[in-house]
């Protein structure tokens, strides 16, 4: 590594881990109800580029609105770096373009969000349908983001169909682990809209006849969390299994812990009946999860293809 593409790659951390804290904040302004703090106006607050006077719920949603525009620019600023430190073709390239059409359709999501009125109490399916959808595409702007910080930091970054076998798991805990934050993330909408008095009438609730909508999906996440638990430990082993080496053993041990981890609070949130602190830990545990498993296939396919380039050297000099 050059030492202009070394400050890139710290670069491009430092995006990602501020992006791990405006979506924490994003979470919070849900859990809090501030989503309607600055009306149905965007950019701007009730109208104006910065607020004079501001109530709690304005001020939590304002902030996001700061630190989602400084998000913005930081990911612009990233994708115009990597085409000027990377040559073309290079992996680094396409991660931050991605990175950059995943942030724009982001901040579209949000506006949305406010224009349409699917904030605060809003309990309406449009929201209900969104909501996951958001949730997915901050998914996949953290996948790029991570992608273009490891392929930034590898001194020889590629790409290389892994053993069927390990391909399949990869991707089975990739497609669990958007479906469980999909889920989540409307798990944690019903939490805030109709928050239970107690974890016997919570589970009332979303067994009875005609409950509402949100309810009744709310028993979908724990399934499917557990599955994808599962999934992310089985492709853990089956990665750091495949290829011994340190690059791949470090991303899969940290993702077999954080998916064991996972499971345990989230029993602790339904057992707490969904505290704002201890959601904002299940949603960063989530998203810390979801960037373990994305960096675990990253190194496996990066082995795969070291692995290949290295018996076509050996082939050509045989």
């Amino acid at each position: 590594m050059t030492p202009r593409t070394r400050a890139f790659a710290r670069f491009a951390w430092s995006v990602l881990a501020f992006n791990l804290g405006v979506i924490a904040w994003g979470a919070y302004v849900r859990a809090t109800g501030s989503g309607a703090g600055c009306g149905r106006h965007w950019p701007m607050c009730n109208g104006e580029v910065l607020p004079r006077s501001q109530t709690a719920e304005m001020a939590i949603e304002f902030t996001h609105r700061v630190t989602s525009g400084a998000a913005l620019a930081l990911v612009a600023a990233l994708a115009l770096w990597a085409f000027r430190a990377f040559p073309r073709g290079h992996l680094a390239r396409r991660g931050a373009a991605l990175a950059a059409g995943f942030m724009a359709l982001e901040a579209l999501l949000g506006a949305a969000l406010v224009l349409f009125g699917l904030v605060a109490k809003d309990t309406s399916p449009a929201r209900a349908l969104v909501v996951p959808i958001h949730l997915t595409n901050t998914f996949l702007l953290l996948a790029a983001l991570a992608l273009t910080a490891a392929w930034a930091s590898s001194d020889r970054p590629g790409l290389a169909r892994p053993p069927p076998a390990l391909l399949a798991l990869l991707a089975g805990a990739a497609a669990a682990v958007v479906l469980a934050g999909a889920t989540g993330a409307v798990a944690a909408l019903g939490d805030t809209l109709y928050p239970a008095p107690s974890l016997g009438a919570g589970f009332t609730a979303d067994a009875a006849p005609g409950s509402q909508l949100l309810l009744r999906l709310r028993v979908l996440h724990p399934a499917v969390a557990s599955l994808a638990a599962l999934a992310c430990v089985l492709a853990a082993r089956a990665a750091a299994a495949a290829r011994p080496d340190p690059a791949v053993r470090r991303p899969a041990g940290a993702l077999g812990a954080l998916a064991a981890a996972q499971v345990a609070i989230g029993v602790m949130n339904v057992v707490l009946l969904a505290p704002v602190w201890l959601q904002l830990v299940h949603l960063a545990v989530a998203d810390l999860t979801w960037i373990a498993l994305i960096l675990t296939a990253a190194a496996s396919l990066g082995a795969q293809a070291e692995e290949h380039a290295a018996r076509r050297g050996l082939a050509v000099s045989g």
